[in-house]
């Protein structure tokens, strides 16, 4: 009998990502497109047997980083091993398109700054064989990928670009270079860019410590922007904001709405400072929604974690002068010099000199640094703290973080729950999570490369939230299919993905849910010039398809590359 689809995916437990009941049956799919989906005799020219196995659709990410590494790899990941098959990059402002030759510096040291990139990487992974924003996008085209990927208009980069050290410095815009970010963010919105995006927080800072130069921007510069996609008539905005002034900020936010039509986004997380903002903010996107405009938080369901260790960028005795001697040093001989006596005495005696007010909020705060296993564990109790831990055992907690750096030949990690994570619990994110006019994301993969590993969301939704939770209540599995496949992809314009149903692009992940771990993170030294970043792994995705192509099975890459640069919303099919 010959072949009646390209790709036939059998006898899996299909989650189709409407949030309807999952279901056995079959997945057909011809010419990248899924053909049918439930039961039917036809053949495949290849075929995957699902059975035991849960059949989703590919995960959209919308919040990710991949702006460098999308110009010098063909693979995205450790997104693409959680199975993305859709990210979205240029979020927070920040990004390499459009730039001048005279501002590559400046937009590297930015990138280096706000989404720990080593400057070294940037350099030498960075072609610049650009200078718009079209441009841009060519090149992107010109490598070809393991999942799709669409990107976004980044604010940092485009003041710099109209406005030069004026914009770098946070010079108040005038109105013709009002008229010019608009009409240069119309015009990549018009050549595929889906969106707009800016930060305003402190926490995004230049590698020489300047704030980003959109923090300070104004109302009038902000909402003339979104004029401009307002005027090409397209187009998403996101923002991330420290929302230090709420009344004014989102009075600023609700007017770039009401004036461009434009669906906006920001980050939404619980911080230590307020650990009680987040509802404020939710109550202002319910009064938002019943006026009829569309405005979302991203959120996550994960602590967002900085990871300490000493084959990272930060240790708990990375302040102190005595480690500062020996920092530069390989892995395997300061692990060999710190086993020794005379260094764990002159470490532990040593104090952190330093006036960063980072430094004396997150690596002297042992109450909230938790050893990190194999699987990891994201919802750790007060008690599980190094602090704690320390108290039980009668011990400085120093001498017990001193140790437990030297595990694993020094590649033990400690989590410090820097976000989300401000009650001891993610019960806060949960009620995120499930409120109507929020969405997924906040991963940030391809950023942080030497202190967060977020881009493995995806997984933790799936294993935590529906199968391994036990401090409180779960999420149904068909709700976290859905809200991190057809949810996100509609929240950003991508109407043609997301859902397993006739007619719509053929992303899908063949999953061994009831085997699926997430594995501690992990040093690899992959990126440009040898440039080490954090990766993490996870067992269990028998299959991921892009494009009715199979780009991974048990998490090994096939060789095939049909990822594509998604310019612009896509239409429901």
């Amino acid at each position: 009998m010959p072949a009646a689809h390209d790709l036939v995916i059998r006898n899996g437990t299909i989650i189709d990502g409407t949030g309807s009941p999952g279901f056995e049956g079959d997945v057909a799919i011809d010419t990248g497109r899924i053909a049918a989906v439930g039961r039917f005799a036809g053949q495949g020219r290849e075929e995957i047997d699902a059975k035991g196995r849960i059949v989703t659709p590919g995960f959209v990410d919308i919040h990710t980083h991949y702006d460098g590494q999308a110009t010098w790899d063909e693979r995205l990941t450790p997104s693409s091993w959680h199975g993305v098959t859709t990210a979205v990059m240029g979020n927070c402002g920040v990004g390499f398109a459009p730039c001048r030759p005279a501002d590559h510096d400046k937009l590297v040291r930015l990138m280096e700054g706000v989404e720990d990139i080593p400057n070294p990487i940037l350099t030498a992974g960075l072609k610049w064989n650009w200078e718009t924003f079209p441009q841009f996008l060519d090149a992107l085209e010109e490598r070809r990928h393991d999942i799709d990927f669409a990107t976004q208009v980044p604010h940092g980069a485009l003041r710099v670009y109209v406005m030069g050290d004026r914009g770098a410095n946070r010079e108040a815009a005038t109105h013709t270079d009002i008229r010019d970010m608009a009409a240069i963010a119309g015009d990549a919105v018009k050549a595929g860019a889906l969106g707009f995006s800016t930060s305003r927080t402190l926490n995004h800072r230049t590698s020489d410590g300047q704030p980003t130069p959109t923090l300070t921007a104004a109302e009038d510069e902000l909402v003339g922007i979104a004029l401009g996609l307002k005027e090409a008539g397209a187009g998403v905005l996101q923002v991330v904001s420290d929302f230090a002034d709420p009344q004014r900020e989102t009075a600023m936010l609700r007017r770039m709405v009401a004036e461009s039509g434009r669906p906006l986004s920001f980050s939404l997380l619980q911080s230590d400072r307020g650990p009680e903002a987040w509802k404020m903010l939710l109550g202002w996107i319910d009064q938002c929604a019943a006026d009829g405009l569309p405005v979302r938080a991203q959120v996550c369901g994960r602590p967002v974690g900085l990871l300490l260790g000493l084959s990272l960028t930060l240790n708990p005795f990375s302040a102190h002068p005595a480690y500062q001697e020996i920092a530069h040093l390989p892995l395997a001989e300061r692990v060999r010099l710190l086993r020794s006596s005379e260094w764990r005495g002159r470490l532990l005696n040593d104090e952190p000199r330093s006036d960063n007010p980072f430094v004396k909020a997150v690596l002297r705060n042992f109450a909230k640094m938790f050893p990190l296993a194999d699987p990891p564990n994201y919802e750790p109790k007060s008690d599980e703290s190094l602090g704690a831990r320390a108290r039980e055992r009668n011990m400085r907690p120093e001498e017990l973080a001193y140790d437990w750096m030297l595990e694993d030949d020094g590649k033990a990690l400690l989590l410090f729950p820097f976000l989300n994570y401000a009650q001891d619990s993610l019960d806060p994110a949960l009620a995120m999570m499930r409120h109507p006019n929020t969405v997924l994301g906040l991963g940030d993969g391809g950023a942080h490369v030497g202190m967060i590993c977020d881009g493995s969301f995806p997984t933790s939704m799936l294993t935590h939230w529906t199968r391994d939770r036990t401090r409180g209540q779960k999420l149904p599995l068909e709700w976290v299919v859905k809200a991190q496949s057809h949810m996100t992809a509609q929240a950003v314009g991508l109407h043609d993905r997301g859902v397993l149903k006739p007619g719509y692009k053929a992303d899908v992940n063949v999953i061994d849910y009831d085997h699926l771990t997430l594995h501690r993170p992990q040093v690899a030294y992959d990126l440009p010039a040898g440039g080490r970043r954090l990766v993490q792994y996870a067992d269990g995705y028998d299959a991921t398809v892009v494009s009715g192509r199979i780009v991974y099975r048990e998490g090994k890459p096939t060789g095939e590359l049909p990822g594509k640069l998604i310019r612009g919303a896509q239409a429901t099919p």
